[in-house]
C-alpha cells in the first residue's frame, strides 16, 4: 500500500489537468506507477502469467499516452498487458533509451530547446536523408531535459493533453517499472525490446548488442527462459545477439524490400525471400519467432477490407519452422483498420478493433503487438 501523501503528490505533479505538471524527478518510476493507477481503462480481472495469445502493449499503452514514457508502459501493465514492448535508441554515452526514432523531433520536444538549436543537421539513417536533432548527439543527462510528444497528434489530440509531461526513460528505468509492478500484480510482466538501426549505431562506434545483453543479465535476464523478446528487423544483429544471450529474438519482417545490414553488405536476401519455408528455416537457427506486419498475415482486398479467405500461408509456414508469429500494429482508430471495421469517416474515431483482432486469432498467432492493450486483455477474458 502507497502512502496516501505520497500519492497525493505524485498524483498532483503528474494530472492531466494541470497544465504545469512533469513526473516526479526524484522517483520516476513510483511516478509514472502513481500516475497510471488514476487512469481508465485499468484491469480488474485476475491477471495471469501464461495466457495466450500474448498481448505485446506496443510501445506501452501509446493509444492513451504519448509512447515509451515511463507512464504509457505502467497504463499498459495495469491494463493487463503480458510484455511491453520498447524501441531502444543509442546516446552518445552509450545509454540505452526508449525512442521510437533515433531522430528526436518526431516525439519530443527538443525543437523547444534554444541550448540545442546547433545540434540540428541532416545526416543518412539506414539509407535515408534525414533532418534533425539525434540521440547520438545527446548525453543521457541532457537526453534527460527534453519531455515527451504525442507522435500522432492529428490522430491522437488527446494524447497531446500529456505533452512535456514526461521524460524520456532508460531501460534501466523501464525494468525498475516493471520489476515493482511485479511484486504488486503478482505475475510476471516481459519485456520486448527492439535494436533500433543498429548498424547505424554500430558505424558510429554505439553497437547496441553488448549493452543491451550487459543490462538485461545484470537484471536477471540470462536464460532461455527469462520474459524476455529481443526484436530486430537486420539479420546479423540478431545472429549477434544470438552469440551473446541465450535469450529468444525476434526476427521482424516487412512487405517489401530488405534488411538494411542486407543492403550494406551488398547481399540480396529480402524480406520476401525470408518468408519461404527455406527462409523461415533459415530464421529459425537464430530466432524463435517472427514479427510480421499484419497484412502479411492476413492481405486486405482492393478495398482496404479485411476477409479471411485472405490468409496467407505465413502462420502455418512459420509454426512448421518451430517459430511464434507475433504480428504488429494492432490499433483502434479507424484510419488504421480495414475499412470494413471503421465506425464512421473519422480518422480519429474508434472502430471495431475486437472484430479484426478476432480473425487474426482466427488465423493461429501466438501474440500481438498492440496500442490499446486492454481491448486485446478484454477480448481474451471473453468465454
Amino acid at each position: 500500500m502507497f502512502q496516501s501523501a505520497r500519492t497525493l503528490l505524485c498524483a498532483s505533479l503528474l494530472t492531466p489537468l494541470l497544465a504545469t505538471a512533469t513526473p516526479a524527478t526524484t522517483d520516476n518510476v513510483q511516478a509514472a506507477i502513481d500516475w497510471a493507477r488514476q487512469q481508465p481503462h485499468l484491469h480488474t480481472g485476475k491477471p495471469t502469467s501464461k495466457a495466450q495469445p500474448l498481448i505485446i502493449a506496443h510501445r506501452g499503452a501509446s493509444g492513451y499516452v504519448p509512447e515509451h514514457t515511463l507512464s504509457a508502459y505502467a497504463l499498459a501493465i495495469l491494463q493487463g498487458a503480458d510484455y511491453i514492448e520498447m524501441d531502444l535508441v543509442m546516446t552518445k554515452d552509450g545509454q540505452l533509451v526508449a525512442r521510437h526514432d533515433n531522430e528526436l523531433s518526431l516525439t519530443t520536444d527538443v525543437a523547444q530547446h534554444p541550448e540545442f538549436s546547433d545540434r540540428q543537421r541532416t545526416q543518412m539513417v539506414d539509407g535515408a536523408s534525414m533532418h534533425g536533432w539525434f540521440s547520438e548527439d545527446f548525453s543521457l543527462t541532457e537526453l534527460k531535459t527534453l519531455r515527451a510528444i504525442e507522435r500522432i497528434p492529428q490522430i491522437r489530440p488527446d494524447n497531446t493533453r500529456l505533452d512535456g509531461h514526461f521524460e524520456v526513460p532508460t531501460l534501466q528505468e523501464i525494468i525498475d517499472l516493471v520489476k515493482n509492478l511485479q511484486l504488486s500484480q503478482q505475475r510476471v510482466i516481459g519485456l520486448y525490446p527492439e535494436t533500433k538501426h543498429p548498424s547505424h549505431f554500430q558505424q558510429l562506434g554505439l553497437a547496441m548488442e553488448a549493452p543491451l545483453v550487459e543490462v538485461l543479465k545484470r537484471n536477471g535476464y540470462d536464460s532461455a527462459e527469462a520474459p524476455v523478446f529481443i526484436q530486430s528487423f537486420e539479420v546479423d544483429n540478431l545472429k549477434t545477439l544470438s552469440r551473446l544471450t541465450p535469450l529468444p529474438l525476434v526476427q521482424l519482417l516487412w512487405f517489401e524490400g530488405q534488411p538494411y545490414d542486407q543492403q550494406l553488405q551488398g547481399n540480396t536476401l529480402s524480406y520476401t525471400q525470408m518468408i519461404t519455408p527455406a527462409g523461415l528455416e533459415a530464421i529459425a537457427r537464430y530466432a524463435a519467432a517472427i514479427g510480421p506486419e499484419k497484412n502479411m498475415v492476413i492481405a486486405r482486398d482492393a478495398d482496404g477490407s479485411l476477409d479471411p479467405a485472405n490468409t496467407t500461408q505465413l502462420v502455418s509456414r512459420a509454426h512448421a519452422a518451430g517459430l511464434k508469429v507475433h504480428p504488429y500494429t494492432f490499433r483502434a482508430e479507424n484510419s488504421f483498420l480495414p475499412v470494413d471495421l471503421r465506425s464512421n469517416d473519422d480518422p480519429q474515431a474508434k472502430g471495431d478493433l475486437a472484430a479484426e483482432i478476432r480473425v487474426f486469432l482466427d488465423a493461429g498467432i501466438d501474440g500481438l503487438f498492440i496500442d490499446q492493450p486492454d481491448s486485446a486483455v478484454r477480448l481474451r477474458e471473453e468465454p
